[in-house]
């Protein structure tokens, strides 16, 4: 072989010139075709991870939605027994207070009445000579007289049982107190 090239005719040179591009074009259409088939396999495999994570994503969705309804189950469970709870402390505290009402009442029944009471001595007459035969008349009157009861001169004497108001008044007190606390104790400050 000789180091010169051979000698070609130019329809021979155009013709491998046309081989040579075809040959090029064909290559760079087939590298082409081959970039574009590795694009698709990478979009489908960024598809299959999207996929993948959007099912995870709703996995994990799933279980804190699982884990929120159980806590909300347990808050729920907690707030019913701490109501039921309430509501016997509050039926408890109804019959001691019924309980304590039916003990006054009958304290009040069997006590004496004003007129059946023993007045009160004053003062004066235990410590001054007793009233005799030489006493007169009207110092022995005024001595064995009964003192005037104390409500009579219109007063702060007077027991709840003459004055309902009160009953009334004490009753929504306790009420509203016991509404107080058990807000506090539930917590809801609305």
């Amino acid at each position: 072989m000789s180091d010169q090239p051979e000698q070609r005719t130019p329809a021979e040179g155009a013709h491998a010139a046309a081989a040579a591009d075809e040959a090029t074009a064909k290559a760079t259409r087939v590298e082409g075709s081959a970039r574009v088939a590795e694009v698709h396999r990478e979009v489908a495999d960024t598809d299959v991870r999207r996929a993948e994570e959007e099912r995870e994503k709703a996995e994990q969705e799933q279980r804190q939605a699982e884990e929120q309804t159980e806590k909300l189950s347990r808050k729920e469970r907690k707030a019913r027994e701490k109501a039921e709870k309430a509501a016997a402390e509050a039926l408890d505290e109804r019959s001691k207070a019924q309980e304590a009402e039916r003990q006054a009442l009958t304290a009040q029944r069997a006590a004496p009445s004003e007129i059946e009471r023993p007045t009160q001595t004053p003062t004066a007459s235990v410590t001054a000579p007793g009233v005799g035969s030489t006493t007169a008349p009207r110092a022995h009157a005024a001595a064995a007289a009964p003192e005037p009861p104390a409500h009579a001169h219109g007063g702060a004497a007077q027991t709840a049982a003459e004055r309902p108001e009160l009953l009334v008044g004490a009753a929504f007190a306790g009420a509203f107190l016991f509404a107080r606390i058990l807000r506090a104790i539930t917590g809801d400050d609305a």
